[in-house]
């Protein structure tokens, strides 16, 4: 039946109200909801804490951080954890710990909670502590290659350097990165195994020919070998990335002075000066520089600034020692030459200017003993844990000084002992002998009556040291230091000492953590012990 219509018979009154009634909206028939309570959001202000923390507003950062973490009862993981590195920022290393460990108690399956609690181990020295840790977030994520790089660095310091190569070559193999190469590097260097450190380092500087720290430490590598010409290379490689790079400029202006070129070398360390005024390898080439040109009083003056900004460094104690040899200032030389023997006991070349300065001193029987010990080292020891270098002129001393006792045998045999060492040496120098120690062998030659021009004829070059002798004898028996050039060849200081650079993290993705960085001796929120850190250094 259609709506509105009339039924015969019946009442329209009654029609309308049999009219067809349309069934309620079931919306209608639901009771109103009541309003779900609020919970705290407990990442609701990490946005804030990590735009204050990328722009290292680390005090209004501190405090979104209370907020946050009074809001959240302590429960939000990423406010302790920025709160963590900024303490660490401030070296509150012990704080940064704990805070780490809270986060991983709150996340335990996170691998990076576990990374930064591991480096906050390796900080506070605890480095069997740390690796246990890294090994721990091994497991929860085994390609990550920093895992890798810093087990192999925490390997480096308890010197188990076999461990630290297998990890770090692990690391490479993950993800190829310049601070890995630069590890394994000094890995060898530690070991004294030159030719392994240089082709690491050449593969490195292949896979980042940019680097200009890796250009500057290999060739500071060939320069050490006397490898001039891929020494030039690859510092002039370095400087032509970054002009002013002070190492290269310091191990640059130190092959000139190798050469003798020390007006040129002042030139580059007048540069050097104004980058790092206070380097104690720029001091030390300073005051050779000006030893070389027979400036002793100028030499002395840079010398003692060295000493004062480095009173460990053996070489400016030596080269000190020589300055004082050659003004005839013997006191003083030995005390310079004593206190160097102490850090390197093991340079026959240390003992003997020691006894040329006893000689004077007119202590024959010290003088004695510090030959026989130069001449017992300089036939075994390894100097620099570089290259063997054996050094005729210890013989030759030892032999004038017995000549001049009346011990004819004894010199005799030292003698002898020097011609082998001439014949050995003589085939593969590069540079040569001042002409007052070959008028000397000739004459203690002639003395001894042993031919006068038997190996001595001509002016015989000296193996491939840079470390040259630095004291010769006169006929008339008093002994007298060698020549200047011999002098600085020996003295030659290192030309630079390297420091890690503080290395860049990339810009981090809103709300992620910040990145745990690999971990490096020398970095800028860590110290590296003695031990650990390879110095290359340029003699």
């Amino acid at each position: 039946m259609a709506v509105g219509t009339h039924l015969p018979g019946a009442d329209p009154k009654d029609q309308v109200c049999q009219r067809t009634q349309f069934p309620a909206s079931a919306k209608s028939q639901k009771p109103w909801l009541k309003k779900a309570p609020e919970f705290p959001i407990l990442e609701k202000l990490n946005w804030l804490i990590h735009l204050h923390y990328i722009r290292k507003d680390y005090e209004a950062c501190k405090a979104v951080i209370r907020e946050q973490l009074q809001e959240t009862q302590g429960l939000c993981e990423y406010a302790i954890y920025v709160q963590a590195l900024i303490f660490r920022l401030e070296g509150n290393i012990q704080e940064s710990l704990e805070l780490f460990q809270t986060c991983a108690v709150l996340s335990p399956q996170c691998a990076d909670n576990l990374k930064q609690v591991a480096r906050s181990l390796f900080l506070l020295g605890k480095h069997k502590a740390a690796i246990e840790v890294y090994n721990e977030a091994a497991k929860l994520n085994q390609k990550d290659w920093e895992i890798c790089h810093n087990l192999g660095v925490c390997y480096i310091y308890l010197k188990q350097f076999n461990k630290a190569q297998d990890q770090l070559h692990n690391a490479l193999h993950l993800n190829q990165h310049d601070l890995t190469y630069i590890m394994l590097g000094k890995i060898h260097l530690l070991e004294g195994d030159l030719d392994k450190a240089i082709k690491i380092y050449k593969k490195a500087v292949e896979f980042s020919p940019e680097n200009t720290e890796l250009l500057t430490t290999l060739g500071l590598l060939y320069l050490q070998l006397g490898i001039y010409q891929k020494a030039f290379e690859h510092l002039g490689n370095a400087l032509t990335y970054d002009p002013t790079n002070y190492k290269a400029i310091l191990a640059a202006g130190s092959m000139m002075q190798t050469h003798g070129d020390f007006d040129v070398a002042l030139t580059k360390y007048r540069v050097v000066a104004c980058a790092v005024p206070e380097s104690p390898p720029l001091w030390n080439n300073i005051g050779m520089c000006f030893f070389g040109k027979k400036k002793y009083v100028a030499a002395i003056s840079c010398l003692k600034r060295a000493n004062y900004l480095a009173p460990f460094d053996w070489k400016i104690l030596y080269n000190l020692g020589l300055v004082h040899l050659t003004m005839q200032q013997y006191a003083s030389a030995f005390h310079f030459l004593s206190a160097a023997i102490s850090f390197q006991p093991r340079m026959g070349e240390l003992y003997m200017l020691l006894a040329v300065a006893l000689t004077n001193l007119e202590d024959t029987e010290n003088a004695r003993r510090a030959y026989a010990a130069a001449v017992r080292l300089d036939n075994v020891s390894a100097i620099d844990s570089v290259c063997h270098r054996c050094n005729p002129l210890v013989n030759l001393n030892y032999a004038v000084l017995l000549y001049n006792q009346g011990e004819k045998g004894g010199a005799l045999a030292q003698y002898q002992q020097m011609e082998k060492k001439v014949n050995l040496l003589k085939d593969s120098s590069s540079l040569e002998f001042d002409s007052e120690m070959v008028e000397m062998a000739q004459k203690l030659g002639a003395a001894l009556q042993v031919g006068e021009a038997l190996v001595w004829t001509k002016p015989v070059k000296d193996p491939k040291s840079k470390h040259r002798t630095t004291s010769t004898s006169k006929a008339a028996g008093v002994q007298q230091p060698l020549g200047s050039n011999q002098a600085l060849g020996q003295a030659m200081s290192s030309a630079a000492a390297f420091r890690k650079l503080p290395s860049g993290a990339g810009g981090t993705p809103l709300l992620t953590k910040p990145p745990s960085l690999p971990l490096e001796p020398e970095s800028t929120e860590q110290a590296c012990p003695p031990e650990a850190s390879a110095q290359i250094r340029e003699k």
